[in-house]
């Protein structure tokens, strides 16, 4: 359906009333419900703007989307998008979901973008086709220098940053991507506090997790793989997966533990066998540093590859706040957990016979406790982002070039505690 069909006027009459803040929540879901049943029968197919919308329990399951914008909107109670088709891109940057999503098998025919989108339950995306791009990594937009967006960019509102331990570092709203950055710049990922599914889910296009944070399991089982992947997290299982051996868009990059060494199945790598991913499972991480830290003493090679997965590791959101008293068993141990993985690091950057020569630390958006890393040398150290809690120590230390912000304000770290300076190069 496009804007001139006879179901736009009213799908955007409709939106503009939902994107009212001050809407009673008995209108909104009333409003939501009349919209939601129309995208399943006569307005199926009209292209649909809740931009910065409050939502209660939106279920556009089975849904025909010409176009979805849903960026900035606030999703509370449980969320559905299971078996909804997406006929244009569908727009999810900075969008918070507060409990359970589903989009299971959801169909997206042009790019999904979920940049910086939060997923506070549950996210299932069991069997979603995504037939452009998945976008779940760094930046929120994907703008060309002369895009009109460029002109409301102030107008943007999202949602306040309220997670445990964490400030809003200010990463930027909108990112240039195609003409003047890599994939790889621009801001913190997606941020998946609960399970998140993706088996059998199939990515026609790129599938792009760069520094996306998991906090639980990440299952892509079964799951199928077209072009570039970069997937470089320490809670993904990957099982069944299949790739198609796509180089189009670059190089990609699977979790440490798997391999895909053409087009075929994606398999367990023999090179780092038996550490199969044992950071990805609560009950086996402890056993799971100290694999890691001996297959980075034994292999060289490796060493870059290991220090990368324990930062993917302390990147992964503390659930808990840090301020508070009174901790759990379960909490005591997984900050316990947490400080071996920074002492492996620190341990190893140390000069010395041991020494792990020339690595580059990812910790962008990182949680840090008690972070020491005083007298450790390195190459490339990013901290943009990152939350500095209890006391921090870099006296001494150097490093080739760190990090501490995108630009200005833009992507700042935080301390939240005493702090020694870094030492120049």
């Amino acid at each position: 359906m496009d804007e001139t069909s006879p179901g736009q006027p009213a799908t955007d009459a409709i939106c503009s009333r939902l994107r009212t803040r001050a809407l009673p929540d008995g209108e909104v879901r009333a409003a939501l419900r009349l919209l939601t049943d129309a995208l399943r029968g006569p307005w199926a197919g009209a292209t649909v703007d809740l931009s910065g919308a409050t939502l209660t329990d939106a279920d556009f399951s089975d849904c025909r989307l010409g176009g979805a914008t849903f960026a900035d909107t606030r999703f509370h109670g449980t969320t559905a998008f299971d078996g909804a088709t997406f006929e244009g891109g569908a727009a999810f940057q900075r969008a918070v979901f507060h409990g359970d999503t589903g989009f299971a098998g959801a169909r997206f025919d042009g790019d999904a973008e979920f940049g910086r989108a939060r997923f506070r339950g549950a996210a299932d995306f069991t069997g979603a086709v995504f037939g452009g791009m998945a976008w779940f990594g760094r930046g929120a937009d994907t703008w060309w220098e002369d895009d009109e967006a460029w002109d409301t960019v102030e107008e943007i509102d999202p949602a306040p940053w309220d997670e445990p331990n964490e400030h809003d570092p200010g990463w930027p709203v909108a990112v240039l991507i195609e003409d003047y950055q890599d994939w790889e710049e621009g801001g913190d990922g997606a941020r998946f506090n609960g399970d998140a599914s993706f088996r059998d889910a199939r990515f026609d296009g790129p599938a792009w997790f760069y520094h996306a944070r998991f906090g639980a399991a990440a299952a892509f089982a079964g799951a199928r793989f077209a072009g570039r992947v970069h997937l470089d997290q320490p809670a993904v299982d990957l099982a069944g997966a299949h790739w198609a051996g796509g180089t189009g868009d670059g190089g990609s990059v699977w979790p440490l533990g798997w391999t895909a060494p053409g087009a075929g199945g994606v398999v367990r790598d023999a090179a780092v066998l038996p550490y199969a991913g044992q950071l990805g499972d609560p009950a086996t991480r402890a056993d799971g540093l100290r694999i890691l830290a001996r297959l980075g003493d034994d292999r060289p090679e490796l060493r870059q590859r290991v220090v990368t997965t324990v930062c993917a590791f302390l990147r992964m959101p503390v659930p808990f706040d840090l301020r508070a008293g009174g901790r759990t068993p379960g909490q005591t141990t997984l900050l316990q957990l947490r400080l071996a993985a920074q002492e492996l690091l620190a341990t190893r950057l140390r000069p010395g016979p041991g020494q792990w020569q020339g690595m580059h630390l990812w910790l962008c958006g990182a949680t840090l406790v008690d972070l020491d890393l005083s007298g450790c040398e390195g190459g490339y150290a990013d901290f943009t982002g990152a939350q500095f809690h209890g006391t921090t120590r870099f006296d001494g230390s150097r490093f080739d070039r760190t990090a501490f912000t995108l630009d200005g304000p833009a992507g700042r770290a935080t301390f939240h505690g005493p702090v020694t300076p870094i030492m120049s190069p």
